[in-house]
């Protein structure tokens, strides 16, 4: 058993969406966890750029004796994920290729991808669907506007239904069966994406694949945690303030502690 802490990254409060179902499904663990918001958002920010603050975070990570890193962040995914897994010294899961993995796994045949416009440029979830599903068709939508409604705990509101609206216009005449949530930040408009596209889309939080294959691999190392009181840190770049009202909203079963964070960047 190894009672060290996972440590989760995201650009800003979409990571929580992934913390909660990792507090949900291994309440047993340790949580460590970085919000950029110093350098929010990720998604217009180039390549080079996200790599450099990701591996800023996860050398923080290894330094709190993270025995995990989990990229809860698309874009930094889609940027990092081979450099962190190549520069650190522990393993380090991204959100694409599990949300990919459950896109695939009810026979689909037309599904949508929104993310931010980094990632849907990037194309990542397409390259990954067409390896698992080659007959699969893809219709992807850059959604941007919507990580700063939940950034700016704007969710449940009518500003925020009609940004949905207004972002998701595109499948009013593309109809999908499915919907990725390529962003951690949608799984919180969970409720007005449904309003919008109907309940017979299914929609896909990429988090929930995450969690298994985290699981699986503590498992298989034996790096599991039988801790009866684990600590959940979540640590901001930016306003702890904003860090403090996304938890007090999205973690149920709550937090150790919230601080400032200040990154060194080499």
């Amino acid at each position: 058993m190894d009672k060290r802490p996972i440590g989760i990254m995201d650009s800003g409060l979409g990571g929580l969406s992934v913390t909660r179902v990792l507090r949900d499904q291994l309440p047993a663990e340790s949580v460590i966890f970085v919000g950029d918001q110093g350098h929010f958002p990720y998604g217009t920010k180039t390549k080079e750029q996200v790599q450099r603050f990701a591996l800023a975070i996860g050398e923080f990570l290894v330094a709190q004796q993270a025995k995990l890193m989990i990229i809860a962040c698309n874009t930094a995914t889609a940027a990092a994920l081979p450099l962190l897994q190549q520069q650190l010294p522990i393993p380090v899961i991204g959100v694409i290729e599990p949300g990919a993995i459950a896109a695939t796994k009810h026979g689909y045949q037309k599904i949508g991808v929104i993310g931010t416009e980094s990632t849907i440029k990037n194309g990542a979830y397409e390259r990954t669907l067409a390896k698992l599903a080659p007959d699969l068709t893809v219709i992807s939508q850059p959604a941007q506007p919507l990580v700063s409604i939940v950034e700016h705990g704007q969710t449940g509101t009518k500003k925020a239904q009609q940004a949905v609206d207004r972002e998701l216009a595109v499948y009013d005449h593309q109809q999908i069966q499915a919907l990725i949530l390529g962003c951690t930040h949608f799984p919180f408009l969970q409720q007005e994406i449904s309003n919008k596209l109907g309940d017979n889309v299914r929609l896909i939080d990429p988090a929930f694949e995450t969690i298994s294959q985290t699981k699986d691999l503590l498992t298989s190392r034996g790096l599991l945690s039988d801790g009866r009181k684990p600590a959940i840190d979540l640590y901001s770049t930016g306003d702890v303030k904003d860090l403090v009202a996304g938890a007090d909203k999205w973690l149920p079963d709550g937090y150790t502690r919230c601080q400032h964070l200040d990154l060194r960047e080499d």
